[in-house]
């Protein structure tokens, strides 16, 4: 073998920690996936399997997992990912491939009972992460990935109380961007 195409020692022991991590935390991502799927209502086309398989999908092509703290964050985002990614799926088939209805005309109900308005939340929170990407992530966290409080200070590394004023920062953000319709709940508690 020459010496270009040999994989570097740090690389191959990255691509380790992550054969190691996923099969250790994939019943956690289970629970979580079907704590998310229920919650966001996607039952009916979207079973726990499947979302979580799309998760794994998702962390697999990742890299540079620099330990299981990194892995969940990683987790957190491919849930979100899954989850709206399925939702625009749903809708394409639903429009004949066309726009997303504007909020006024989606109705009253929750935004998470919709994929449309799980489609406007993902939209919002790209905006939110190019103001302030730990807004993002602590609502990826909390909301997407159903993590505690503690567990969302532990994977981001800040504290708890410093993820209880993001946690309120960004629910007031996207109440104001997309209304009621922004009101996230808060998670239940795990």
């Amino acid at each position: 073998m020459r010496k270009s195409d040999e994989v570097p020692e740090d690389t191959m022991a990255v691509s380790r920690t992550a054969e190691t991590l996923v099969p250790l935390l994939l019943d956690d991502l289970r629970k979580r996936a079907s704590h998310e799927r229920r919650r966001v209502r996607a039952g009916e086309t979207l079973c726990t399997t499947a979302l979580v398989h799309e998760a794994y999908l998702k962390l697999r092509r990742s890299e540079g997992w620099q330990g299981e703290l990194h892995f969940l964050r990683a987790a957190a985002l491919a849930m979100r990912q899954a989850l709206v990614d399925h939702a625009r799926q749903k809708l394409a088939v639903k429009h004949g491939g066309g726009g997303l209805e504007s909020l006024e005309t989606i109705g009253t109900e929750p935004f998470w009972t919709s994929d449309e308005r799980l489609v406007e939340l993902d939209e919002a929170l790209q905006r939110l992460s190019a103001l302030n990407s730990r807004l993002t992530r602590v609502i990826e966290c909390r909301f997407f990935a159903g993590y505690s409080e503690t567990d969302t200070a532990r994977v981001l590394g800040i504290t708890d109380r410093t993820v209880r004023r993001d946690w309120i920062k960004a629910r007031a953000w996207l109440y104001q961007q997309l209304g009621e319709h922004g009101d996230l709940p808060e998670p239940a508690a795990t």
